[in-house]
């Protein structure tokens, strides 16, 4: 009876948490009110983690999802990078939670025949006329030939060691071409014969180069990919229409002896699995990002634009507009769900102009987080009645909630905390944990005994929403199992989460089989037309 009643007061629990978090659980896709504004600046999702493909197991590679939601047949101008934006990936070296070390992408496009664009010749002999063409391909294009291409994307990278603004400029070069290049996204099959040769085609624009003071080489992908990342996001947003529970044994069991009525894993959950996103791909020697820290780096991706905007009334393609003064941050992506999940939505857009070092102003949020108290004011009185029970709270009531502070500002101890502790959101990578093989990782990263994945570091494979929805609801309480071995970590205790242990889902399951084991891991991007 006892366990009947924990399953039922899990249910409600859970139920009530999906529907606070509705717009929580969509990791950064369009999560503050600005950047909504700016989607070729939307930050979707970060990932760095210790390179698993066979081989590399010296490097560590950074992914920084850019443009959310893009429907693949979403021409005829697709999803082009903002040429007067400055993206950049950020690496602390020695847990200062200021940048030792950034590598900066700058973009610039171009239309064929010298930026006028492809024009054919219209009308007959005497009256004909050359008018340009409204697409940005004018027949099929391969890695052998791209000639038809009436688009181009091109870009530059710069590492600045030190702050990003009085720190050394050094421009970085591919070591076979001129300059690196973007390829035109996946507009579909008549254009590129068929997935295989657009794969072809994409590898294509994979570039070698060399970083100063490196004895090894690295990689950079810059293009459109299938988006990676998995969420239950229509029927979250429609007041949580399914109960977030996982209803089997265990998740992809079958066999429904789960919780009652509760959810379980399905492809069909996830409403992003006909959208690609545009990936910033770089891979490094491990050597060349630790500096002379304890090898945890900590690591996050910003989008910035000129102060100024000034439209032109008279717009061409070469100048829609002039841009002008110092360089802005209008986009910041550690840790997942962070600026959903933790942060509130009067300070969203601050959180997104600031940096690391200046996450004391949040500190709130994660010492005192108000989505578990607004399941208590929501939703007690309910449960107790529905139950019979006199249950004090439903939140966590350890504070400040140090369990939070671990996961989301500090790291862990012995895993992901860098020598210097300095508390500030960065995604927190232990370089000299070994990578998990592909077949081997577990999507519940550190919490599913797999030391190689999220929070230490972000793998593609890692259901970050399953794992933040139950760590915010105090999962970190109960012992985790670390080398095989259930562990307590002394950051709170059972008695302070009623429900920490409930399996939170939102039933959309994402793991290493869905993503490719090979730079730049993310699967080629969905064709516009079949």
């Amino acid at each position: 009876m006892i366990q009947f009643k924990r399953k039922t007061l899990s249910l409600a629990v859970a139920v009530t948490c999906a529907a606070v978090t509705a717009g929580a659980i969509a990791s950064s896709h369009r999560e503050a009110p600005n950047i909504t504004r700016h989607p070729a600046l939307d930050s979707t999702d970060f990932y760095a983690f210790n390179s698993y493909e066979q081989g590399r197991e010296d490097y560590v590679t950074f992914i920084a999802n850019y443009i959310p939601l893009q429907d693949a047949y979403g021409g005829p101008n697709y999803f082009a990078m903002d040429p007067n934006a400055h993206y950049a990936i950020h690496i602390d070296s020695d847990g200062d939670a200021v940048e030792d070390l950034s590598f900066v992408f700058k973009f610039n496009n171009m239309l064929a025949a010298d930026n006028e664009g492809i024009a054919l010749p219209i009308g007959p002999e005497g009256e004909q006329k050359m008018v340009k063409v409204p697409l940005k391909n004018v027949g099929g294009i391969s890695a052998d030939d791209s000639s038809a291409a009436n688009f181009s994307e091109m870009y530059s990278l710069t590492m600045v060691s030190g702050d990003m603004q009085t720190g050394t400029r050094t421009t970085l070069n591919p070591a076979m071409g001129d300059m690196f290049k973007k390829p035109l996204d996946y507009i579909g099959n008549k254009t590129f014969t068929s997935e295989a040769e657009y794969a072809r085609y994409a590898e294509s624009f994979i570039y070698s180069f060399s970083i100063p003071g490196c004895d090894d080489m690295a990689k950079v992908f810059v293009g459109q990919r299938k988006d990676p990342f998995v969420v239950n996001l229509g029927k979250t947003f429609d007041l949580v229409n399914y109960v977030p529970v996982e209803g089997d044994s265990a998740p992809g069991a079958g066999d429904g002896e789960g919780f009652p009525g509760g959810i379980t894993q399905s492809a069909m959950n996830d409403d992003l699995a006909d959208k690609n996103v545009t990936a910033l791909s770089i891979e490094v020697p491990k050597a060349c990002v630790t500096g002379e820290g304890n090898g945890v780096i900590g690591s996050w991706t910003t989008a910035s634009l000129p102060q100024a905007r000034i439209l032109n009334p008279d717009a061409t393609f070469a100048k829609p507009e002039t841009n002008g003064g110092a360089m802005t941050q209008v986009s910041r992506l550690g840790s997942p769900l962070v600026n959903e999940l933790v942060i509130g939505i009067g300070d969203k857009d601050k959180f997104s102009t600031s940096h690391p070092s200046a996450d004391g102003q949040f500190a709130d949020y994660v010492t005192h987080p108000s989505l578990p108290e607004l399941l208590d004011i929501l939703f007690k009185d309910a449960v107790n009645t529905t139950l019979g029970t006199d249950i004090e709270t439903l939140a966590p009531t350890n504070f400040p909630r140090m369990d939070l502070v671990t996961a989301f500002l500090t790291g862990f101890q012995g895993v992901n905390q860098q020598a210097m502790v300095t508390a500030s959101e960065m995604l927190r990578l232990n370089t000299g944990i070994p990578a998990t093989p592909a077949e081997s990782q577990s999507a519940f990263g550190v919490a599913g005994d797999d030391l190689a994945g999220f929070p230490n570091g972000r793998r593609p494979g890692d259901d970050v929403v399953d794992i933040a929805l139950r760590v915010v609801m105090g999962r970190l309480c109960y012992p985790i199992p670390v080398a095989g071995e259930d562990t307590d970590l002394g950051l709170c205790t059972p008695e302070d989460a009623s429900v920490g242990n409930v399996p939170f889902t939102d039933g959309a399951p994402v793991d290493a089989s869905m993503i490719d084991s090979s730079f730049p891991y993310l699967k080629t991007p969905l064709a516009g037309s079949e």
